[in-house]
């Protein structure tokens, strides 16, 4: 074996000062949870996670699957030491993430960064607390970008979409840290684990920035439902004619009583355009159903039997409990 070169010495160097310049810049915002259940014998400990700090005043953002179920507290404690109770603001299991709110002050808030912005390749370091006061590092790269994973809660199911995919480890109670490129922006939110040396993380982009304010400011997200069940498939040749080449949302399935029923939606119709947005694959469907939409007149385009039909929707609101 053959001693290593100067420059891959001084290469290692880099590599080694960014991880551990991450590391410290970020560890004070992320905290160990300790989540509890209130019963009639008292606070009774149900989970753990990680939490990442977004206000000085005691907003933390985590995984909702940390603190799944009705009526969940806990205390959050950080590597300086200090331990401060908390109460969860809001939890959307559809996107995976919950707000907390501790009762602490003068808090170290991470800086969000933005994962539009990341590359295949690229340096990124989880961030998590499972243990208290030592918290936990792991360095790796981003393996892949888009990737996707089914979500529930209640009778709705989505698909959670643009999910980033590391092999940087994630160690059991990392859920709901931070997942920061090299910057020491935190670019997304680790969420689970899918195999050995490979985990996932919701990425910070404009749609969650949404969903974590809705959280904060109303404790819930509201999300359009037209209740129909689709999948992508390519469009007819004489379709792509007048739309383009490219693909569309067959309909499945449209649930009775649903605002899909109700406008005329039949399975087989190929859903190409909602609210004068082009519809190419379920995500695109799913990205449109805002709470903007709730109870608004829109107009979907699709092809039955080789004819295009326009038809008017009046989306409701999901349910999800």
């Amino acid at each position: 074996m053959t001693a290593p070169t100067q420059e891959e010495l001084e290469a290692l160097d880099a590599y080694s000062r960014t991880v551990v310049g991450v590391a410290e810049r970020v560890g004070p915002s992320v905290a160990n949870l300790r989540v509890m259940r209130r019963t009639r014998a008292g606070n009774m400990p149900v989970g753990a996670g990680s939490g990442v700090v977004l206000t000085p005043d005691g907003f933390l953002l985590t995984s909702a699957h940390v603190v799944a179920g009705r009526r969940r507290r806990g205390r959050a404690q950080f590597t300086d030491g200090r331990d401060f109770g908390f109460e969860v603001v809001g939890s959307d299991p559809l996107s995976d993430l919950a707000v907390l709110r501790a009762d602490g002050a003068d808090l170290e808030a991470a800086h969000l960064g933005e994962a539009d912005d990341l590359r295949v390749g690229q340096l990124v370091v989880a961030i998590g607390n499972p243990h208290g006061f030592a918290g936990s590092v792991t360095a790796g790269v981003v393996s892949a970008l888009g990737r996707s994973l089914p979500a529930r809660s209640g009778q709705a199911v989505r698909v959670i979409d643009n999910l980033i995919q590391t092999d940087a480890s994630l160690n059991p109670g990392n859920s709901g840290g931070a997942l920061v490129n090299s910057s020491g922006h935190v670019v997304g939110v680790n969420t689970a684990v899918a195999g050995v040396g490979l985990g996932l993380a919701v990425p910070i982009n404009p749609a969650t920035r949404k969903i974590i304010g809705s959280l904060m400011s109303e404790g819930r997200v509201r999300r359009a439902y037209l209740g129909v069940a689709g999948g992508v498939r390519p469009l007819p040749p004489q379709a792509a004619a007048e739309w383009g080449s490219g693909t569309c949302v067959e309909v499945v399935e449209v649930v009775e009583g649903s605002p899909a029923d109700s406008a005329g939606l039949r399975p087989e119709d190929l859903l190409v355009e909602l609210d004068g947005q082009r519809v190419s694959d379920v995500g695109d469907l799913q990205r449109m159903m805002v709470a903007e939409l709730i109870g608004a007149r829109v107009q979907a385009a699709v092809i039955r039997a080789g004819r295009t039909l326009r038809l008017e929707l009046v989306p409701v609101e999901l349910v999800t409990g």
